[in-house]
């Protein structure tokens, strides 16, 4: 679905539940405002609603909002577009009593129809109270609900419930009031901003689930304006949720589905994006799993000095898709944020550009396979280079008939070119030939002591193997 042209703004490919990812100050809340101002005479749109970011007041029914709702029907629209609504609280409030009359109304026809109540409207309440930990509602005669301490049963009094507590339960009113009344077979539009203020990861993880749960079947379209990652990790479960990254001065956004790659990187950048956290543990974008087992073996053993969050792309096709996905989100969440991404050399010397955010590196060796055999890991495992060599020719005494004999041979014929020969197929029997341990481990470990000690850049150093940016940009190693 689209829509195209309020105030020359559009929106195009919606699906169900669309996420708006951007910097604060891009443009967010002011396009939203648009559609919701320009939307609302469409004939084709039932109702159109925009939840402001800043929701303040407390979850109180006051008999003067509900007075001000019934008197003109704009009232409440006029509210929610401010970006500070003071009471927003007590309006929802307000649209609690509304959705219970709601239900209540359609009770009375299926009861009219079928004979019997088939549902009751704290089946309602207990949505809402599946978001909530420590607090709970519970229906009130004259308030419409009352929050109540979980533990003791106990009322508790809306000041004195977190903001958090709060922003939950104000959203899951929301929320469910609009879907309930939204028209089937007309185009109902919600215009959430920044739901996923005043909560932690967590929360705003149980929100994104509580949202596709109740949109689920419902003629609804939901648009968020967000820069939680988190939120969008969420989401993304769901496959009717599309994603758009805007920019400022963006005027027409463009959503597209949420793909594998955008699910296999939303975790690493689950840390709320409002933090440091991201910054200081870029993502490293890696060819394959043994790359990533890797560094994920240099991090635990570096004693802090590597900083990064391994994660596979699959191979070297799909690794431009995630440095793609990956640039876009640092782009529209993050200030000055980085990525990183590693590449064997294979048979391609020339080096990589960046692009934007991400920093792209290749190895000075062919692969990851030959830093197993650089001078640092040889030394780690009790061996050196020399050993390692009439090791291997004792192998091939031994074993011409072993179904990688040719391979190792043609090895050892190149002149034990470490560098740059294709060891792939015969890395298992090089490493146990010296030890027990995984390659990968021996290569992480080694990579790890050389981000503690330093080393140099002889020709069989692994320093030399790795080559001067990944040192540089991975390990804070000064040039050589």
């Amino acid at each position: 679905m689209d829509l195209e042209n309020f105030n020359n703004y559009s929106f195009r490919n919606l699906a169900q539940i669309n996420v708006l990812l951007g910097k604060n100050g891009c443009g967010k809340s002011f396009i939203l405002k648009e559609a919701d101002t320009h939307l609302i005479n469409h004939d084709d749109i039932s109702q159109v609603r925009y939840l402001s970011p800043e929701r303040g007041g407390l979850l109180t029914y006051e008999a003067g909002i509900d007075d001000a709702i019934g008197r003109d029907s704009n009232w409440l629209t006029n509210q929610r577009r401010k970006n500070q609504s003071e009471n927003f609280r007590q309006q929802s409030a307000s649209i609690f009593r509304r959705l219970e009359l709601l239900f209540l109304r359609k009770m009375e026809k299926e009861i009219g129809k079928f004979g019997y109540e088939s549902q009751k409207f704290e089946m309602v309440i207990d949505q809402i109270n599946s978001l909530l930990d420590r607090v709970k509602l519970n229906r009130h005669d004259q308030k419409g609900f009352e929050i109540i301490e979980r533990n003791s049963g106990n009322p508790a009094a809306p000041a004195n419930i977190s903001s958090g507590e709060a922003e939950l339960i104000s959203l899951g009113i929301e929320i469910l009031s609009f879907a309930r009344e939204a028209t089937p077979g007309k185009t109902n539009i919600l215009l959430a901003d920044e739901p996923d203020v005043h909560l932690h990861p967590d929360l705003q993880d149980r929100l994104a689930r509580f949202i596709v749960n109740v949109c689920k079947d419902k003629p609804v379209t939901l648009i968020i304006a967000t820069h939680s990652t988190p939120l969008l990790a969420g989401l993304s479960e769901a496959e009717s949720t599309s994603v758009a990254f805007m920019r400022p001065r963006d005027k027409e956004i463009s959503f597209r589905p949420i793909t594998n790659v955008d699910r296999d990187i939303m975790p690493i950048f689950g840390a709320h994006p409002l933090s440091n956290i991201f910054n200081q543990a870029p993502i490293l974008l890696l060819e394959g799993e043994d790359d990533e087992r890797i560094w994920q073996q240099a991090v635990r053993s570096s004693q802090g000095n590597i900083q990064t969050y391994p994660c596979v792309a699959g191979s070297i096709d799909d690794l431009a898709k995630y440095e793609a996905t990956v640039r876009d989100i640092i782009d529209s969440v993050y200030d000055d944020a980085q990525g990183y991404s590693l590449r064997d050399r294979d048979d391609n010397p020339e080096d990589i550009d960046d692009i934007g955010p991400i920093i792209r590196m290749r190895l000075h060796c062919r692969a990851s396979e030959n830093l197993m055999i650089s001078d640092n890991a040889l030394n780690l495992i009790g061996f050196d280079w020399l050993k390692f060599q009439q090791l291997i020719l004792s192998w091939v005494d031994l074993n011409f008939e072993h179904q990688y004999f040719d391979e190792v041979k043609d090895f050892a014929e190149s002149g034990f070119n470490r560098l740059e020969h294709d060891l792939k197929d015969i890395r298992n029997i090089l490493i146990g030939l010296m030890t027990n341990k995984p390659w990968e481990v021996v290569v992480g470990q080694a990579i790890a002591q050389l981000s503690i000690q330093g080393g140099s850049n002889d020709e069989g150093s692994l320093r030399f193997f790795l080559g001067d940016k990944v040192c540089r940009t991975l390990l804070k190693l000064d040039p050589a």
